[in-house]
Parts: structure tokens; C-alpha cells; sequence
């Protein structure tokens, strides 16, 4: 991981994304009220480096707004650090790449390498992917807990 990430990730940025509720209320409600982005179908996996190869860091999750997606921000932070990432944090962290598969959905991936230093140097035990997912409206939507994944030695 970046320095960048995780100095970020200590300092309490998180990652964001959002869930949409079904239902005839919801959606009658939802009439008068501007849609925000959905986060769907998210995951992370974490590989440690070894025999001298580069580990990496990936988070995948479809995004989904009425009117598009203009992006996804993402941060890893460990759980033990107790952080309350907010949305004006994770304004300022790392964007995933983002592929339109529809007019209202992209597919986005977040991706970082990561060397033996920079994983001796991590926390180890659960970790949180925050993420904030911003439409191309500007509404935004963030989830502070969107997927977790497990560092161990």
C-alpha cells in the first residue's frame, strides 16, 4: 500500500458505498426525494506479498445511480483504530476505476500493490474498506463498513 493510504487509513478516513431499500414505500418515498448511489455486490481480498513477489489490495463493487456514476472513493483502515470515517474525509482519499456497464451502473475496482515492507509494517487483524460513491447528480452515499478482510504473519 501507498504511504498515502496508510497514513490516510490512520488518521481515520474509510471507505464509502450505500445500499438501496426495496419496497412500495421506499419507492413512493423515493419519488419525492432524489435518489442517491447504491453500492452492490462489493468484495476485497487481500494477498500477502511472498517469494519475493508484490502483494496486493483489490475492492470490487457495482455502483448504481438514476443518474450515473461519477466516481467511487476508497480507504482501507484497521479495525483496531476504532475510526468514525466521515464523508468529508473520504472526499480527499484514493478514487477506484470505474467502468460504465449501463446508463445507471459502473462496475468499480479499487486496486493497490503491496510490498513485504509496507505489509510488515500493517496492523494485523480485520481491516474495514470505507467508500463513498458519488453520483453524477452529486448526490453521494457512504458506507463506512462496505466489505472487511483479515491481515495475519
Amino acid at each position: 500500500m501507498s504511504k498515502h493510504i496508510l497514513v490516510s487509513s490512520l488518521i481515520g478516513i474509510a471507505v464509502v458505498g450505500g445500499i438501496a431499500a426495496g419496497g412500495l414505500a421506499v419507492a413512493s418515498a423515493s419519488a419525492s426525494a432524489p435518489a442517491t448511489p447504491a453500492l452492490e455486490n462489493s468484495s476485497v481480498r487481500y494477498v500477502a506479498p511472498s517469494d519475493g513477489k508484490t502483494g496486493s489490495l483489490t475492492f470490487t463493487a457495482d455502483v448504481s445511480d438514476d443518474s450515473g456514476i461519477r466516481g467511487l472513493k476508497v480507504i482501507a483502515w484497521p479495525a483496531s483504530s476504532k475510526l468514525d470515517p466521515t464523508e468529508a474525509e473520504l472526499r480527499h482519499v484514493d478514487s477506484a476505476k470505474c467502468e460504465r456497464t449501463s446508463d445507471e451502473t459502473s462496475r468499480c475496482t479499487y486496486a493497490l500493490k503491496v510490498t513485504k515492507k509496507e505489509a510488515a509494517e500493517l496492523d494485523q487483524g480485520t481491516w474495514h474498506i470505507s467508500a463513498l460513491a458519488t453520483a453524477k447528480d452529486g448526490n453521494t452515499t457512504l458506507v463506512p463498513r462496505a466489505a472487511s478482510f483479515d491481515i495475519t504473519r
